[in-house]
């Protein structure tokens, strides 16, 4: 069987040295529906992301796009060409920052860049890697942004070639 067919799709802990900017292919316009389902399976009833009523009188005159929403599509947005299939496990989000809002219609296209790569001290088979996700809307503005730990897997000795 081909190798190629068998590789995962995210980088291995050896692909991911401090410095790589990935900036990621697929994008995403968030609904409003996304926002509704979303908001209230997280049992959240916050009128700012429910209530147009509510919205249309504060300062954004429309309602907002739940913060942790924009969290998830951001982290979900780099599984394809960072950790899908190589990560071990998320050790930790830090510094999570939403600088401007979201709304409903807003694209969101994410970016990530490696601050840290170092070799796990318990674990030979993988490293930990900090990165920082930026979510970026339609107008170019920085609408979220965190840094993530994660314990990645290293390269199978099977494995060869570039992601």
């Amino acid at each position: 069987m081909n190798e190629d067919l068998l590789r995962p799709q995210g980088r291995y802990f050896e692909e991911l040295p401090t410095g790589t900017v990935i900036r990621h292919r697929v994008t995403r316009t968030v609904t409003e529906a996304d926002n509704v389902f979303f908001t209230t399976l997280t049992m959240n009833p916050q009128p700012l992301h429910l209530d147009h009523e509510y919205a249309a009188a504060t300062e954004f005159g429309r309602p907002l796009v739940n913060s942790l929403l924009t969290l998830s599509l951001l982290v979900g947005l780099s599984v394809h060409e960072l950790t899908l299939g190589t990560l071990v496990a998320n050790l930790g989000l830090s510094d999570v920052v939403f600088p401007k809002p979201v709304f409903h219609g807003d694209t969101i296209r994410a970016e990530s860049e490696v601050l840290e790569a170092r070799e796990s001290r318990s674990r030979l088979d993988a490293g930990i890697v900090v990165v920082e996700h930026r979510a970026i809307n339609q107008r170019g503005e920085v609408v979220a942004q965190c840094q993530r730990t994660a314990l990645m897997q290293k390269r199978p000795s099977s494995v060869s070639g570039e992601p």
